[in-house]
């Protein structure tokens, strides 16, 4: 039987892409960036506090990283609070050994949890971006677009309120989005979402109510993907991020600035046996002079600048 004419027609369909959320481009066709004081690769680290919730729902979808086996899943449970009560602090003080000025993507629901840590974030005047409420709640394709703009509009007036920034970055659960999601974080005053992963730089995103930055975190190079993910050790994990910066940094020596995104989760790499690994890619990275490190607002700006 013949296939119906009608799946092969596109109405939105065009050269590279079936939407129009940005340009089309290939990165070695555009214009070189130069990062601020010359500096050929800028470092975004992105560490991710999370709150995942005992009694996951996991609907539509089970979160990345959640509850695993049946109610009370106390064990997966009290790793994750262990990065928060533990790890973090061994990432804080590996981020000031080496120069580091990161971005922590936080949960409103952890905010709200512990204070103490949050006080103590903003006492060191890292940049705050938005994670969602918690975990569990995701955004997803079929979320009444009501509810959505309610769940994101609460978890940026709670994080904003305790954190008394003004909160302009969105990492999603899970990366997860549905096609109302940029347009109602536009609405909601961000400038940059960090769920999209199809590039190594920033690049301009369009919404409903306004332009955005779309500032890629790489989900290949992320320490949960790498460790629990594809199951690979953490002295792994160490080589493929140095191959990468190795790459990306010579990269930008013949086409311009390149971003190497980092993104960290203290219950992973804030073990024991892991955290010497982290120093380790950051002591490496670092020592190298053409790196610029900063955290996401301000590599944000710095394109935007630079790609005027």
């Amino acid at each position: 039987m013949a296939l119906d004419r009608s799946y092969l027609e596109y109405p939105r369909r065009r050269y590279g892409m079936d939407h129009d959320r940005y340009d089309w481009s290939m990165l070695t066709d555009r214009s070189p960036v130069q990062w601020p004081g010359g500096k050929r690769l800028a470092l975004w680290v992105n560490v991710a506090l999370q709150f995942f919730p005992l009694n996951q729902q996991g609907k539509p979808f089970p979160p990345t990283g959640g509850m695993t086996t049946a109610y009370p899943d106390l064990r997966h449970y009290t790793l994750r609070e262990y990065g928060n009560r533990v790890g973090i602090y061994r990432f804080l003080q590996a981020f000031d050994r080496f120069g580091v000025r990161p971005t922590f993507s936080v949960s409103a629901r952890l905010a709200e949890r512990y204070p103490c840590l949050l006080r103590r974030l903003a006492a060191r005047g890292d940049e705050i971006a938005c994670h969602g409420w918690h975990m569990d709640a995701t955004h997803y394709g079929g979320l009444d677009p009501a509810a959505e703009e309610a769940l994101i509009e609460r978890s940026l007036r709670t994080l904003r309120s305790l954190t008394g920034q003004p909160v302009q970055g969105w990492l999603s659960p899970s990366r997860s989005q549905s096609a109302n999601t940029p347009d109602l974080l536009a609405k909601q005053g961000v400038r940059y979402l960090c769920d999209w992963v199809n590039d190594d730089m920033p690049y301009g995103f369009r919404t409903g109510a306004g332009p955005m930055v779309a500032m890629p975190l790489s989900l290949e190079l992320e320490d949960a993907f790498i460790i629990h993910g594809n199951l690979h050790s953490e002295k792994e994990y160490a080589e493929q991020v140095r191959d990468a910066f190795d790459f990306l940094y010579a990269e930008a020596a013949e086409q311009g600035g390149r971003m190497l995104a980092l993104s960290l989760h203290p219950w992973v790499l804030g073990q024991p046996h892991r955290i010497g690994r982290l120093e380790e890619v950051l002591e490496y990275i670092t020592a190298h002079e053409g790196v610029w490190c900063a955290p996401a607002g301000e590599i944000c700006a710095a394109w935007q600048s630079a790609a005027r």
